[in-house]
């Protein structure tokens, strides 16, 4: 196959680089390009640049804002996205829910959610893990009772990324018990502002607060949210994960943090053995940049879930951050141990983030690459069943 790229797509990333660069503020992307957190306000104002432009949903249907694109063109914009510093279309919004509405949606739920999920003028987080039920997902227990035009919801919910910034909530609820346990399972859409949820911060080792628990008392859902058919919520959720996977492997991201790395390191690139894990890191990023593309060029519909070697992606892709957030860290030196953590809400960007103690905290943050998303034992299971066909009877 050809490797290359061809004159059209490198126009395109040249179009796409300069619209990123006049249009979206040098104040988001200097923070961003700095690891800082970024109040809510400037990742709303960042999608709708990137909405405005075409950027946003790209993989969309073309009647709900989506461009016929190739998925390398998409590729090429998720990097670039990454490479300029600028925020990235919120993934529970652009990638995840919003075309589970536009597959399985009605049409009034498609005409009242769509349009403000591109443009983020709804916020939506993900309700899936729940205590006892991560990895085991299928093992969920929080119910929903149907009692006339509305569903009674109570249980918990865990791990919720920006449930504190959002509007609503995506679910996975129980709705029938017996049969096997991926049965059973219904898909609802619930407002956050609906008497009887609780929010509960999780502050995690990096210092910051991006995740936490939800709680459900006898919370009154309208039918109207249920997303298809009752029971078909399984379904539902393994369309979700065949999504817009062209970015997994974050080629952008790491060559933004490689690139920050030759900025601060300083005399340490005249050391041999820092300078040998920087080089590797490179043609670490360089293999990891071919294989994304070589997995993009074999596109195949979301209805055929997700292609088992993006698998690749997420395990490299992770392991490629961490080590460039280890090479970030060693470059503070002596200051890394000094530096402490951000003791400001995420709502202030500068207050109480430095420089300093934003690397300090990408370090601690980047630990969780090979777990969060499906850890990375679990895409190595799946690479050696369904790529290599390892533990397969002959």
């Amino acid at each position: 196959m050809e490797l290359g790229f061809t004159e059209d797509e490198r126009r395109f990333r040249a179009e796409v680089r300069r619209t990123l660069i006049e249009q979206v503020p040098e104040r988001i992307r200097q923070a961003v390009r700095e690891e800082k957190p970024l109040p809510r306000a400037w990742m709303v104002e960042a999608q709708r640049i990137l909405n405005r432009n075409g950027y946003a949903v790209p993989h969309w249907p073309i009647a709900w804002g989506g461009r016929d694109w190739s998925a390398v063109k998409r590729a090429i914009l998720a990097e670039e996205i990454d490479r300029a510093g600028v925020p990235k279309p919120l993934p529970f919004n652009v990638a995840l829910i919003g075309p589970v509405i536009a597959a399985f949606g009605s049409e009034a739920q498609k005409r009242r959610f769509l349009p403000p999920i591109a443009n983020l003028d709804l916020w939506f987080c993900q309700g899936f893990s729940e205590p006892g039920a991560g990895s085991d997902l299928a093992s969920l227990r929080m119910a929903a009772v149907r009692e006339g035009d509305h569903y009674r919801v109570s249980g918990q919910k865990i791990w919720t990324t920006y449930a504190h910034k959002a509007d609503w909530i995506f679910c996975l609820v129980r709705t029938g018990q017996g049969g096997r346990k991926h049965e059973g399972i219904s898909f609802l859409l619930i407002d956050l502002r609906t008497p009887g949820i609780e929010i509960r911060p999780i502050r995690t080792i990096d210092g910051y607060h991006h995740l936490n628990e939800v709680f459900f008392d006898d919370v009154r859902v309208p039918v109207e949210n249920l997303v298809g058919e009752e029971g078909k919520g399984w379904d539902y959720a393994r369309y979700l994960l065949g999504q817009e996977r062209t970015s997994m492997g974050n080629v952008g991201f790491s060559r933004r943090r490689l690139d920050r790395v030759r900025e601060l390191a300083g005399p340490l690139l005249d050391d041999p053995g820092y300078r040998r894990r920087l080089t590797w890191a490179e043609i670490e990023l360089k293999a990891l940049e071919i294989t994304q593309m070589r997995v993009v060029a074999n596109e195949r519909p979301p209805s055929a879930g997700p292609d088992p070697k993006t698998s690749i992606l997420k395990v490299k892709g992770g392991e490629l951050l961490q080590t460039a957030a280890g090479l970030l860290l060693d470059a503070l030196g002596p200051e890394a141990l000094t530096a402490g953590f951000p003791q400001a809400a995420a709502e202030e960007p500068f207050q109480g983030h430095d420089a300093r103690s934003a690397l300090v905290s990408a370090y601690f943050s980047s630990r969780k690459y090979s777990i969060f998303g499906g850890a990375n034992e679990i895409q190595r299971n799946i690479l050696a069943k369904a790529v290599l066909g390892l533990g397969k009877a002959a």
